[in-house]
């Protein structure tokens, strides 16, 4: 189905659809978004945000979504999306999301949705954070919500005083491993891209620094 002309959704990359950008409350030069993956098994929402809402009716218009995949707890601040669609959260996030979101299903280890797309338990900033990875044929998405982030062109992490450092740096070398070409977090600082095509060497060499940094006590 073709989109309109005057669609409230960007289109940064073939087969992927961004909502428009909402400011954090307690960040306001971070912007979060929401994505849609265009998909023939059924269109896929990833992560939760005000975004979701202003753009259900075109959202609607592609044919609506199979699934809202939340990668972690902190995305139900924004609450239920204007969107009939079903939330899948990892179990271990489910408690916090539950509060303002209804629960359609629950991710515990890495498993497929269909044959293009998989929930990869990443935790760390959350206990139950979850990465997703597309394969749109033409490109393979890895959605790291916050786990990581771009700030200023540079990917960070962020460790809260509630995060498990041990978790995040075993989550990071395990990224470090995965195949994909664009990193698509959940926030990005106003400015920079909403995602970042890479090359594995350049994947490598991002983590490696983040990786070092964590090790060495930072929080990014």
């Amino acid at each position: 189905m073709s989109i309109p002309e005057a669609s409230s959704l960007e289109n940064p990359i073939d087969g992927l659809r961004s909502t428009p950008p909402t400011r954090l409350p307690y960040q306001a030069n971070v912007l979060v978004r929401s994505f849609v993956l265009e998909r023939p098994n059924g269109n896929v929402l990833v992560y939760n945000s005000p975004g979701v809402s202003s753009a259900a009716t075109d959202i609607r218009d592609l044919g609506g979504a199979a699934r809202l995949l939340i990668n972690h707890g902190h995305e139900a601040m924004y609450g239920a999306p204007d969107l009939d669609v079903p939330v899948f959260v990892h179990d271990r996030d489910r408690a916090e999301t539950a509060r303002s979101m209804k629960i359609a299903g629950v991710f515990n280890g890495r498993e497929m949705i269909d044959d293009d797309l998989e929930a990869i338990p990443t935790p760390g900033h959350t206990p139950g954070t979850t990465s997703y990875l597309w394969d749109s044929g033409s490109h393979r998405f890895l959605f790291t919500g916050d786990f990581v982030w771009i700030e200023d062109g540079e990917w960070k992490a962020v460790v809260l005083s509630s995060s498990n450092r041990a978790d995040y740096l075993d989550s990071l070398a395990l990224v470090r491993e995965l195949d994909f070409d664009v990193l698509v977090p959940w926030g990005t600082t106003e400015g920079d891209p909403s995602l970042a095509p890479v090359n594995k060497a350049e994947i490598r060499a991002r983590l490696d620094a983040i990786i070092a940094r964590v090790e060495a006590g930072s929080d990014r």
